[in-house]
């Protein structure tokens, strides 16, 4: 429980740290959203529910872009969302890595995996 305590701390408080960042990358979402709601005539909750799908990569294809400056669009929206994503899949790992280092006190992280890759006494007798 610690682990999970100790992880989710430095987790949070890196997304504190980049949350201008994350949040300037989020606006920018919704604003290319917005601009293709007026290129393509959507409603503008909409284009932002269309944004942010593109941005996520999921892409339900229940509203898609026909004009060619709105698909341009779409492309600049799925690049922020994998930069956005990247942001926060680097500030999980680098959690999880503290926590780990701190769990094993100066032990080096190749160590510890090769200590949870070597078979426990426990598993050899059996």
């Amino acid at each position: 429980m610690e682990f999970a305590i100790n992880y989710l701390s430095y987790f949070t408080n890196g997304m504190i740290l980049a949350a201008p960042l994350i949040g300037i990358m989020a606006l920018a979402i919704i604003a290319l959203g917005l601009i293709a709601s007026v290129l393509e005539s959507w409603r503008p909750f909409d284009a932002i529910y269309w944004a942010f799908i593109t941005a996520t990569t999921v892409g339900y294809g229940d509203i898609r872009p026909t004009k060619p400056s709105s698909r341009l669009l779409s492309i600049l929206i799925a690049l922020q969302g994998m930069v956005l994503t990247g942001i926060i899949v680097a500030l999980a790992i680098n959690a999880a890595t503290i926590t780990f280092s701190e769990l094993h006190k100066g032990v080096s992280v190749e160590t510890v995996i090769k200590e949870m890759d070597r078979p426990s006494s426990k598993q050899l007798l059996e």
